[in-house]
């Protein structure tokens, strides 16, 4: 009972609330930032890994297997610590005095975008693979190349249809960005952790991160279910003129 009477949270949120918002305008640039590289990077290794070099593809596979097969976090600390040592030791081998740097935010974006990177790779991967092969067949006769067939043809599909995924993985993103913490970004855990040990408003402090948290993914939650009734509805509106013209097609038996 004494701990519910000496509850102060509108103490807590009137001197939290300047803190958290610095630090979503930290999540911001974390999220922007590291899901541009993601896109990037998931496009970039779909494409090798559906084409015809078979040394990428193996590299590339090698690579997302050990990003999917290790935490996110593990990977944050790596790139934090590890990584900057391991290019002070290449510097050094090439007769190079100097110490390579790392910022805190910028393994964040690298960690959260190699991340993602790899697992967005097997959503476009797949869908690239499932595109109809008369539709390819049907660009190659029309003149195109390859690459204008993949091009103007395969990825729009692909992107469009892959757009309520993305939309999943952001949120998921924006809430892994909490993993921040522990490679001293200052973002939202980070600020609670360090005023509730300043104010040993515990209680209050983490209720109100988690409704932060609330706040910004359940809109996006929303809009995310939105944009995947839109794509569907579009998806089984295409299928239907499709079936529409192939029927338009055929030939009609009573009249010989």
């Amino acid at each position: 009972m004494e701990i519910i009477q000496n509850l102060d949270f509108a103490k807590a949120f009137r001197e939290l609330a300047p803190q958290l918002m610095q630090g979503f305008v930290v999540v911001i640039q974390a999220v922007l930032f590291g899901f541009t590289l993601a896109l990037l990077l998931g496009l970039m290794i779909a494409l090798g890994r559906t084409g015809s070099a078979k040394p990428l593809r193996g590299i590339l596979s090698v690579i997302v297997e050990i990003i999917r097969g290790t935490p996110l976090l593990v990977q944050l600390v790596y790139i934090y610590f590890v990584v900057p040592l391991l290019f002070t030791l290449i510097l050094h081998l090439c007769g190079i005095n100097g110490k390579a740097n790392i910022s805190a935010l910028t393994a964040g974006i690298v960690g959260l975008g190699l991340n993602y990177g790899c697992l967005l790779s097997e959503v476009i991967r797949s869908g690239i693979l499932n595109i109809d092969v008369g539709l390819k067949e049907a660009g190659v006769s029309l003149g195109l190349t390859k690459f204008q067939v993949m091009q103007r043809i395969v990825l729009p599909q692909v992107m469009r249809d892959a757009v309520p995924v993305f939309g999943n993985y952001l949120v998921t993103m924006i809430k892994d960005t909490s993993l921040l913490a522990y490679v001293s970004v200052a973002e939202l855990l980070l600020r609670t952790q360090t005023y509730a040990s300043q104010s040993f408003l515990t209680i209050e402090s983490y209720t109100i991160l988690a409704g932060s948290y609330l706040v910004i993914s359940l809109p996006l939650s929303r809009v995310v279910k939105w944009l995947e009734e839109r794509c569907s509805a579009a998806r089984t509106k295409n299928q239907g003129r499709e079936k529409a013209r192939t029927e338009d097609g055929k030939p009609n038996p009573s009249n010989p």
